[in-house]
């Protein structure tokens, strides 16, 4: 199974780098890879669904995203779609001037996808570095 994390350091203040990262449908402008994110269904807390359409190795890829626990400094989602499972969490851990963010995602393939796992980790890692990039600008932003 492929893991992926990233720790990324701001300035943002906890409580709204928390607050902004919790709402996903932001993830369009912190993710590098969403290209869009819309909730539909829910009010943010847990069950709330996000449906994301990314971009990952040249291909547009959907995912419907469940809100599984919002309990600050954590917060975890899933997303799913017929050959992967991502279950993401982040937490936001205070510091002296801003916050530290720990993103995770731990990444499940099945069918034919499930062969191709190692292969995915090289991509995965590019997305993930590209991905602490944008986070911390956008975090840098609130």
């Amino acid at each position: 199974m492929p893991t992926l994390t990233r720790t990324v350091q701001s300035h943002c203040e906890a409580g709204r780098a928390f607050a902004y990262l919790c709402d996903f449908e932001n993830a369009v402008e912190w993710d590098s890879g969403t290209v869009r994110c819309t909730r539909t269904s829910g009010d943010g807390g847990p069950g709330t669904i996000y449906h994301n359409l990314s971009r990952f190795v040249g291909r547009q890829v959907e995912l419907d995203y469940t809100v599984e626990s919002v309990a600050e400094p954590q917060f975890v989602i899933v997303g799913r779609n017929a050959t992967a499972t991502s279950r993401d969490t982040i937490v936001v851990t205070p510091r002296d001037e801003g916050c530290e963010v720990v993103y995770r995602a731990d990444f499940t393939f099945t069918g034919v996808a499930r062969f191709l796992g190692p292969i995915m980790q090289v991509f995965l890692e590019r997305l993930g570095d590209a991905t602490a990039r944008t986070l911390g600008e956008a975090l840098d932003r609130q």
